[in-house]
């Protein structure tokens, strides 16, 4: 085993969370040391990659992400056995995609940041459901503030249009305009009492910012923006390496070490040979987010957590959660039009709240914005059609059909928990095994609350055909796994995201969200970051 050069504060993880707390470390004049289990690479060898991805694996936003025999991550559309990372079980499959590439999932990510509201973050309090968050709105919105200048998020000023309008600071830049297929969407449920508002997102709209250009409307956001408009947390290294980090990468940590005050001592990982290398430091943050932070965890059980780090509550692990989604593809008589401006741009963000609540989940809805081409070529070819009949086809059913998402919000549930399969890696490490059920909570909002608002959407919209899904499937919003809370019997951080068994342990990041509501958490996730890295600070100035 070698041992590397420590570090006042150790961070495992670079993607959003993980950078943002690097920062304000650094800022503070602590010094940083971030481990990344799989490569860095330049934004033009993931452009290279997505062009030269058959159309079939276009829609899939990890086909680009080819992941190193260390670093495995899921990759949905392959039929290599060794590619199936997740150990699924249960009535519904918690198949997220998430990538282990230096920067993360924002890589991949659509930049959309809506934040939650007052009543999202007090379910139980509320509406006698779920979990309250171990603190209120009026404590997370100056964080949510600080992310959205970090990140530069775009969003609207008028306050009509803002989810939700309890802002202490403006957007950094305006919304971005609709695509002419949000513009028709919006007047036709506004005819049914809906509005669908601007999304507030991470992206730079008519203006540089950060040292990115504008966006240009590629309309390739996931998998991929090839300008850099769109945030993602690969653009911040170069940066946090001119501030001091030390940044390495293709280093799966495997083992965090605890002493005999079982406090964090050291992490252990490996590289890409299999060599073994130990990293000390002061303070440790697991940046990894709701699946692999649990499962490393869990990973570093010892004679004195026997059940895992971190795990005395038996938490980890436990309480998976997502935005359980159904999709409903129409055809049209006359056309929409996605495909200009961002992937998501807009959304119906009302019908998530309401005294319902008590009953069943609430539904976001939104007018997808991905360019309908790549999804109606096959279907045009099964045609038989070819010449100019192909081509009018595909630009027939490219305006005239659409996807409407109707994304649920979930409880926490013990019983969704990711465990340790007896499958292993190329590593000889264990693969996340997860079982998972949305729940009748949710299952509900689906039957009697999401679907007919969308098949009277639909109607309004002119749709001769409807397909809905068949099933819920993944947003890919990974939360859960390690949830905050006031009571360490049930509860594995507190509001700091601290560990309540280790007092040097931090895992901020949709881990530790008690709660989901139905709009992305990616924002959440950066907002719980930055408190996390203020305790941090104040953590090492006593020390």
């Amino acid at each position: 085993m070698n041992s590397n050069s420590n570090a006042d504060v150790i961070i495992v993880g670079t993607g959003v969370v993980g950078v943002l707390i690097a920062e304000q470390l650094l800022d503070a004049g602590i010094s940083v040391l971030m481990l990344e289990a799989g490569p860095r690479v330049a934004r033009s060898e993931i452009v290279e990659n997505f062009r030269n991805l058959p159309l079939a694996l276009k829609g899939d936003p990890s086909s680009c992400y080819p992941p190193r025999p260390w670093a495995p991550h899921p990759m949905p559309s392959s039929d290599n056995p060794e590619d199936q990372y997740l150990d699924l079980s249960g009535p519904d499959k918690y198949a997220q995609t998430f990538i282990r590439y230096a920067g993360g999932s924002t890589w991949h990510w659509a930049g959309t940041c809506w934040r939650l509201t007052p009543d999202d973050m007090r379910l139980h309090s509320r509406y006698g459901v779920g979990r309250d968050w171990a603190f209120g709105y009026d404590v997370l919105e100056p964080y949510y503030t600080r992310v959205e200048h970090k990140l530069g998020i775009c969003g609207p000023s008028d306050p009509e249009l803002q989810w939700p309008p309890l802002r202490s600071q403006p957007y950094p830049m305006e919304a971005l305009p609709f695509s002419p297929g949000e513009q028709r969407f919006t007047e036709v449920v506004k005819e049914l009492g809906y509005r669908n508002i601007p999304t507030a997102q991470a992206r730079n709209s008519g203006v540089p910012y950060d040292d990115r250009p504008a966006c240009c409307a590629n309309n390739n956001c996931v998998p991929v923006c090839p300008v850099g408009a769109k945030y993602d947390a690969a653009t911040a290294l170069g940066r946090l390496e001119a501030k001091g980090a030390t940044i390495l990468t293709d280093a799966v940590v495997y083992r965090v070490d605890t002493n005999a005050q079982n406090q964090v001592e050291a992490v252990n990982y490996f590289d890409a040979n299999k060599q073994s290398h130990r990293i000390s430091g002061k303070i440790f943050v697991l940046a990894c987010n709701g699946i692999e932070t649990p499962k490393l965890l869990l990973m570093s059980s010892n004679t004195r957590n026997p059940k895992g780090l971190a795990n005395s509550s038996d938490q980890v692990g436990r309480n998976m959660m997502d935005h359980p989604q159904l999709t409903m593809t129409l055809t049209l008589t006359e056309p929409y039009w996605s495909g200009v401006g961002p992937v998501v741009n807009s959304g119906i963000m009302e019908t998530s709240q309401g005294d319902f609540r008590s009953e069943h989940a609430g539904a976001y809805f939104r007018f997808n914005n991905f360019a309908r081409n790549r999804f109606v070529t096959f279907g045009a070819l099964k045609k038989g059609l070819v010449g100019r009949a192909l081509d009018e086809e595909i630009r027939r059913m490219s305006g005239c059909t659409a996807d409407i998402v109707l994304a649920h919000e979930v409880l926490p549930d013990p019983e969704n928990r990711l465990t340790l399969s007896s499958k292993k890696d190329w590593l000889g490490l264990p693969r996340p095994a997860i079982h998972y059920d949305v729940g009748d909570y949710t299952r509900k909002s689906a039957e009697t609350y999401s679907l007919p608002i969308g098949n009277r959407i639909a109607e309004a919209m002119g749709a001769i055909d409807v397909k809905i899904s068949p099933k819920f499937a993944q947003s890919k919003h990974i939360m859960g796994g390690t949830i905050m809370g006031s009571d360490p019997a049930n509860s594995v951080v507190d509001p700091d995201c601290r560990a309540y068994d280790h007092d040097n342990l931090f895992l901020p990041g949709g881990g530790a969200m008690a709660s989901t509501a139905c709009g992305n958490s990616t924002i959440s996730m950066a907002a719980l970051g930055l408190k996390a890295a203020d305790a941090i600070v104040r953590q090492m100035r006593k020390a």
